[in-house]
């Protein structure tokens, strides 16, 4: 597996801009998600024009978490109850952990004999999002913009600028 450029970045964690390309959104939707609570910035919030937030690694898979469920069509408020309960078990393994949608509704799977229905009783599963999984795509996608950073970099230093 691709070392991935969480471990370097843990200290600084990640500006809004690199959040939104590494989850896949935009800085308006990143605005609004962290106004509305669903998912702020750990490590700095925003205070005033010309602040800037760092994000966690665990915010950006809190936030590729939201943007996967959301692309199912579940509601934003039913998307923050999931992010809640992970917050909540931040203790436990939550890599581990599945979010079953069903019906617009999300449901977190704590194990194979356990499921938790965050917003009512649901059936009808629809679909598994495995939150180790969604943990790999943003490692990807952190590895996939530190390359494009390096490669841009060197592209200026070749030009002279």
């Amino acid at each position: 597996m691709a070392r991935s450029m969480h471990d370097d970045a843990a200290d600084e964690g990640y500006s809004g801009k690199q959040a939104c390309e590494i989850v896949g959104i935009s800085y308006r939707q990143l605005d609004y998600w962290d106004r509305q609570g669903v998912v702020s910035p750990s490590l700095k919030a925003a205070h005033g024009s010309g602040s800037q937030r760092r994000y966690s690694y665990r915010d950006l898979v809190r936030l590729r978490l939201v943007k996967r469920i959301l692309d199912s069509g579940v509601q934003l408020k039913n998307a923050r109850k999931a992010i809640e309960y992970l917050r909540e078990e931040e203790g436990s393994d939550w890599q581990t952990a599945s979010i079953v949608l069903a019906e617009g509704t999300s449901i977190v799977a704590r194990d194979q004999d356990a499921l938790i229905d965050l917003v009512r009783r649901g059936q009808g599963v629809l679909n598994i999002v495995p939150v180790g999984a969604v943990a790999g795509e943003v490692d990807d996608r952190i590895v996939r913009l530190a390359d494009e950073t390096s490669a841009e970099g060197g592209a200026r230093a070749a030009e002279g600028g």
